[in-house]
């Protein structure tokens, strides 16, 4: 009880501005992608450098920060919990990927930001390293609608075909391929993406002798938390989770009148910490 009363404080003081956000579409399955959590020292400077780079909409509401992008927002909240989080290296939630418009007026303004860019594919592609050590790929698409399109959550998992096959079932999503030779789950707003967190062996193609590497670490209590869904039946959904054997970090809470939210929490086969929510796209 005194976790929900917590919780429900933290939410209901920023309900107004959450159910603004836009999500896309949901899937026969009643998903789409949702948003992005970051856990900060400070929320209001997070936000200032990912408007200054990408831009989106900022909004404020009590202990919540955000900014708004098409099909998924990014939130920062700070708190006691915030100090001494990893970033994403060394994370499942590897990164998080976006479209622009213009790459070069992207990459000049990280720079300008102070920002560390790595680049991937000249003047099309790169890593930028955002305060808290969290990475952000950008790859340029001119077609896009705006200047700045969300586009994937990259996971680093050991089974990279398990861990796509297990999003495809739990979401209703498609295997598609966001750029050729990268098999992601797709769902409305974006993609989950794989990478191998297994070296790919030694000299010749051989495995290299000795233990396995260590997993991923899982992302709740990282500075990236979690990701979430907005789901179109949330009680119906979690309940086809539990029969499935799935177990909930928080059970399905119907907390309409308090926040204007259905809600859920739990975490994936590999680590990664999901949150669920009915009511997004209706506001």
């Amino acid at each position: 009880m005194r976790y929900f009363a917590a919780f429900a404080s933290f939410f209901g003081a920023a309900a107004a501005v959450v159910l603004l956000a836009q999500t896309a579409p949901p899937n026969a399955a009643g998903i789409s992608t949702g948003h992005i959590h970051l856990v900060v020292q400070d929320p209001a400077a997070m936000q200032k450098v990912w408007v200054d780079v990408l831009g989106g909409k900022p909004e404020t509401a009590g202990p919540l920060t955000m900014v708004k992008y098409p099909n998924v927002f990014v939130i920062m909240t700070g708190g006691a919990t915030a100090a001494d989080r990893e970033g994403t290296d060394g994370s499942v939630i590897n990164h998080v990927g976006f479209s622009v418009k213009s790459y070069a007026a992207t990459k000049a303004k990280a720079e300008a930001a102070g920002l560390a860019v790595r680049e991937l594919t000249p003047n099309q592609q790169a890593f930028v390293t955002f305060p808290g050590k969290v990475t952000v790929e950008i790859q340029e698409d001119p077609t896009i609608a705006s200047d700045t399109e969300f586009t994937h959550f990259h996971l680093s998992v050991p089974d990279p075909n398990a861990a796509r096959e297990w999003y495809i079932k739990t979401f209703g999503g498609e295997e598609g391929q966001r750029r050729k030779g990268v098999k992601g789950a797709k769902i409305p707003g974006g993609f989950v993406d794989f990478l191998s967190s297994v070296p790919r062996g030694g000299r010749g193609g051989k495995a290299d002798d000795g233990p396995p590497p260590s997993p991923p670490a899982a992302s709740k209590g990282r500075v990236v938390d979690h990701i979430g869904f907005e789901v179109k039946d949330l009680k119906a959904f979690t309940d086809h989770l539990i029969a499935d054997g799935q177990k909930m970090d928080m059970a399905y809470t119907d907390a309409t009148s308090k926040m204007g939210l259905k809600i859920a929490f739990f975490t994936d086969p590999n680590g990664t910490y999901i949150e669920l929510t009915e009511g997004l796209s209706a506001k």
